[in-house]
């Protein structure tokens, strides 16, 4: 299949995902989080697929969510079936990524934001350039952090480390991050995609069979009870964008692009 919004790579058993946006920097439009999607579940169709590093083009992995792309915007202005539909565009991408049966790797450089941080969470491993960091700014936009995020964060980091990074909606380095437990490695600037193909190497190496089913197991297991909130925080991010919080918020943002583009 192709793709109009990723490159994607295949070298043997390894497979790269770029995210192909880097005059937007990879933010995260209603297309390519179709086909994140889409391509996170065409691995299930391709047992010789055992590793995939998802990275981003030019030095940055991704501002977030695109909230200049007209699609997008009808997550707040169009009928409650769009809205709707929109809404889940995130969580059910990040649930495939989750749930994909090769070993799943992002590779991070340069900054990663919002839905990019919702991204790598959901991925197995991940491996951060020295002068990238995450940060989810949801908040500053009147809105919830959403896409089945919160669960994950909280496996990752727990409770009190999660709401630092999501109610200050500060900047997280990645030696940082790598002390959390959001990262786990962290290599010089540019080395990314290098540490990841190594790691991936070690993988290939190992028997698939009980490689995946320990995935698996782990996956499910820690993501028992994680499901009943993906709903629940769409909703709640519906919500939100009817709010004069957001407003004020997205109005403030697209404002600081505009002044900071000019």
């Amino acid at each position: 299949m192709k793709y109009s919004e990723l490159i994607v790579e295949k070298e043997g058993s390894l497979v790269t995902v770029t995210l192909n946006g880097p005059k937007q920097l990879n933010t995260l439009s209603v297309r390519m989080l179709r086909e994140l999607k889409e391509v996170a579940l065409s691995f299930q169709n391709d047992p010789g697929i055992r590793v995939v590093i998802l990275t981003g083009a030019s030095e940055v992995f991704s501002a977030g969510l695109d909230l200049k792309d007209p699609e997008v915007q009808k997550m707040v202005s169009g009928t409650m079936d769009e809205r709707r539909e929109r809404v889940m565009l995130g969580p059910r991408a990040c649930r495939a990524w989750e749930e994909t049966e090769p070993v799943t790797i992002a590779a991070v450089e340069g900054f990663c934001v919002g839905g990019g941080v919702s991204l790598v969470i959901s991925c197995d491993f991940r491996i951060m350039g020295q002068s990238a960091f995450m940060r989810i700014p949801e908040i500053e936009l009147g809105l919830n952090y959403s896409w089945g995020s919160i669960p994950r964060l909280l496996h990752l980091i727990g409770p009190a480390k999660t709401k630092q990074m999501i109610l200050l909606g500060e900047r997280v380095p990645a030696k940082k991050c790598l002390t959390w437990g959001l990262a786990e490695e962290v290599v010089s600037d540019g080395s990314t995609m290098e540490a990841a193909i190594a790691l991936g190497e070690k993988i290939l190496k190992k028997p698939p069979i009980p490689v995946y089913m320990t995935k698996q197991a782990i996956t499910t297991i820690t993501a028992a009870l994680d499901r009943a909130g993906i709903y629940m925080d769409a909703d709640q991010f519906l919500l939100t964008t009817y709010s004069e919080d957001h407003e004020r918020g997205l109005a403030a943002f697209l404002n600081k692009k505009l002044n900071n583009s000019s």
